[in-house]
């Protein structure tokens, strides 16, 4: 079995490139899925797909990661150990979710290039409801995201697997996260998108420490009585 410090490492290692993935994909998808879609997601096909593999991607390891930590967890809590499977999952399946509406948009844009002549109000109001379904799909998806994080820094902290300090500067991160995005679109108060980098934070802090030192020794750790 591996030992604390090279199972974190491993853990880390996944936790950076579910970043990469999340990074690539939205930063490629971002020109594509704006409220100009319509005139330019056709043009941007390639883009596009690329963007929904990287994006699934991030997903998938996402619950390879879980099931990476599933031995170190079930250590201190076999609950927190399947929690982490099961959100992971939801992760995964969400995901494909939205991606099934980002290429429902791409489709939209493609019959609309190839079809100029037809009436443009109704590619601008099927563009328009298209978009919106989308909307509710990505930001339900990312409050599961945030749940994934809060759940997973959550466990690092009540089990002493990182500094406590470092675990809870995290968690505030994504609660920032949480009502400058999906929160407040589901409120109907405006998204302050600039707090969308509060999850940076927990990546820079996590993955930055679970690299460079990886988990303490079990002996070393807090260890909590398995639920």
């Amino acid at each position: 079995m591996k030992t604390g410090k090279s199972m974190g490492r491993v853990i880390g290692g996944l936790f950076f490139a579910q970043f990469v993935c999340l990074m690539v994909g939205f930063i490629l998808l971002m020109p594509a899925v704006g409220t100009d879609y319509l005139d330019v997601a056709a043009g941007m096909e390639g883009t596009v797909r690329t963007a929904v593999i990287f994006l699934l991607a991030a997903a998938a390891v996402t619950l390879g990661l879980a099931f990476a930590a599933f031995p170190v967890f079930r250590e201190y809590s076999l609950r927190a150990a399947l929690w982490m499977i099961a959100i992971s999952a939801v992760w995964l399946v969400m995901q494909s979710v939205d991606n099934i509406h980002i290429l429902s948009m791409l489709s939209l844009s493609k019959r609309y290039a190839e079809n100029t002549a037809l009436n443009p109000d109704v590619f601008t109001l099927l563009a328009a409801s298209t978009r919106s379904t989308r909307l509710f799909a990505h930001y339900t998806e990312l409050l599961m995201m945030d749940v994934w994080f809060l759940s997973l820094y959550g466990a690092l902290f009540a089990f002493r697997l990182v500094p406590r300090g470092l675990a809870a500067l995290a968690l505030l991160g994504v609660m920032v996260h949480v009502i400058g995005l999906p929160l407040a679109m589901f409120v109907g108060y405006p998204i302050i998108l600039n707090l969308a980098y509060g999850n940076l934070v927990g990546y820079v802090l996590i993955v930055g420490w679970l690299i460079a030192k990886g988990f303490p020794e079990q002996d070393q750790a807090f260890r909590g009585q398995s639920m």
